[in-house]
């Protein structure tokens, strides 16, 4: 009463180069999405991770460095994955290499 009768349409003929086109074209956006994705998010991550890598890399004895938690202090002793961290006269801490936010020019910390 309500229902009305659903009848099956036939497919229209696809034409062998038209189709292959047209799925082309759907995809464009999305690939076109991607490539700007990339440029304007992970290549400038992946250029920031390989500059702070090097900053840590070239961490030396003495170096006036920030870590990521705010603290300022002179760098005494370098290890593998940590380094000691003078804040003040006789008082040092360890921290993981990793914390290391900046290098400060000498003579910043006084």
């Amino acid at each position: 009463m309500f229902i009305t009768s659903a009848f099956a349409q036939t497919a229209p003929a696809a034409v062998a180069g038209g189709d292959m086109q047209s799925s082309l074209m759907s995809m464009l956006p999305l690939m076109l999405m991607f490539v700007v994705l990339y440029f304007v998010m992970i290549r400038p991550q992946m250029k920031k991770q390989k500059e702070h890598r090097a900053m840590i890399e070239a961490l030396a004895k003495g170096d006036e460095i920030v870590t990521g938690g705010g603290l300022l202090g002179k760098v005494s002793k370098l290890g593998d994955s940590f380094l000691t961290l003078e804040v003040a006269n006789g008082v040092e801490i360890q921290v993981q290499r990793s914390a290391v936010v900046q290098v400060l020019p000498k003579g910043s910390i006084k």
